[in-house]
């Protein structure tokens, strides 16, 4: 199991990777190098809150897109599991996934988590954003699913979508 990570603040430099997408074909950070990226972490494809988180994205993409954002979504979930979410969700960006939570880890998106008196270690729903550097932006961390992308994009000076 990994262990948890630092949480990344403005100016750190994003950490690399090269993880499968729902199709199992390898995706890498440097693969948008140039761009701005936003690396979005969730705990659970398929769950109501990622769900709603995805769709967020999935709604607001033209519209990032038109500012010079890209996303990518990064869960612990298996390249199938992935698939089926890209399918029935109708996703049209790039999930990825982090098997052994190596990347969330090195994000800061992997730690102690507390859910009904339990104490556990666990996916940190968390957004960073990443300049055309490889620095980072902004770094959101225990980050609400509803709501999450009006708020991101309010953060980051873009108009409301």
């Amino acid at each position: 199991m990994a262990t948890t990570g630092s949480r990344l603040a403005a100016g750190d430099a994003a950490p690399g990777f090269t993880l499968p997408d729902a199709e199992g074909r390898p995706v890498s950070l440097s693969d948008f190098s140039g761009s701005r990226v936003v690396v979005y972490f969730y705990p659970a494809a398929s769950t109501p809150g990622c769900t709603t988180q995805a769709c967020d994205f999935r709604d607001s993409l033209a519209s990032l897109a038109a500012s010079g954002y890209r996303v990518i979504g990064v869960s612990p979930d298996a390249p199938g599991k992935l698939k089926k979410f890209q399918e029935s969700e109708s996703l049209t960006f790039p999930l990825l996934s982090d098997e052994d939570h190596a990347v969330a880890a090195a994000y800061g998106a992997w730690g102690e988590k507390k859910n009904y008196g339990r104490t556990y270690e666990g996916l940190i729903r968390s957004t960073v954003v990443v300049g055309e550097d490889g620095r980072v932006v902004l770094a959101q961390y225990n980050v609400r699913a509803a709501g999450h992308v009006a708020k991101l994009r309010r953060d980051l000076g873009l108009d409301a979508a």
